[in-house]
């Protein structure tokens, strides 16, 4: 029980004033578990059930998932203060990977283009570009593969567990844990704990935007993904979430797909002109 309390602490559900290291599960736990079980879209319980348990052994972003400062706005939500690259529009953000922070299991060239991918398809839906530059020091946005203890005061924990985390805008900093078996292709790597790099990658440069974790499961946002599981493409739970911050890419179209996409468990209008202007004015 001290250790879930750990996890909870870690992941923005249990303050350091909330914490008691016992194994009872006391009030304050229990308020934890029902705030992370409504987090996540599981079914909320306030115990420690089969669904819960599965969910805390999957492996995660190391990002927390809330915190009563967080500014949460239907099921996606934003960092305190809802910062985002304050730049005129459109930006561009340039983004370097660390020399001495790589990984010899996967090629320099896959790894980039697996990058490439991801930052494009962020950039498909808003004014952003996103560009590579081998000037790591004066990089945006700085990409490195790091094992434990990495100074940033949020250490990685070794294979699955914790697989990456990168900070709110305008800090830049995008760290993997280097512990783990990068993939960029599942039919080539066998191994059972193999991470896909790009699907990974999409869902942390949605923090470097200014994105928190979204409760939509088949979201980019959402905190966990499965070994070998692989989620590349945005939601509309993402794409509204980060078109609020920067507007839209004046060549985005909602494709019919998106427009009668209900993966948030509700319908949702596009037709809402609050929800239009919103997002057209950035």
């Amino acid at each position: 029980m001290s250790e879930l309390k750990k996890y909870f602490h870690n992941f923005g559900y249990l303050s350091l004033q909330e914490m008691n290291f016992t194994d009872t599960f006391d009030t304050q736990f229990e308020h934890a578990v029902t705030q992370y079980q409504a987090k996540l879209g599981l079914p909320v319980s306030g115990k420690l059930d089969s669904e819960t348990l599965n969910q805390i052994m999957l492996p995660r972003c190391g990002v927390p998932d809330t915190s009563p400062t967080f500014h949460e706005i239907s099921h996606f939500a934003y960092f305190p203060g809802q910062p985002r690259w304050a730049r005129t529009m459109p930006i561009t953000l340039t983004y370097a990977f660390s020399p001495e922070n790589l990984i010899g299991s996967l090629s320099l060239p896959d790894i980039r283009e697996a990058f490439k991918r991801s930052f494009a398809r962020w950039a498909s839906v808003i004014p952003v570009n996103f560009t590579e530059t081998t000037d790591y020091g004066f990089a945006d946005i700085k990409i490195g593969f790091y094992g434990g203890d990495h100074g940033d005061g949020e250490p990685f924990d070794g294979v699955l567990g914790v697989l990456a985390h990168a900070f709110s805008p305008e800090s830049g900093r995008f760290h993997l844990d280097a512990a783990e078996t990068w993939a960029v292709d599942f039919g080539s790597e066998k191994s059972n704990v193999a991470v896909d790099l790009e699907s990974v990658a999409t869902h942390e440069i949605g923090h470097v935007l200014g994105l928190a974790h979204t409760s939509v499961k088949d979201a980019i946002m959402y905190p966990s993904l499965k070994p070998r599981g692989i989620k590349l493409d945005l939601k509309l739970d993402d794409i509204k979430a980060i078109q609020a911050l920067y507007g839209s890419n004046p060549n985005f179209k909602f494709s019919a797909s998106l427009e009668s996409d209900t993966s948030s468990n509700q319908a949702i209008d596009l037709r809402d002109k609050r929800w239009k202007e919103r997002s057209s004015g950035g």
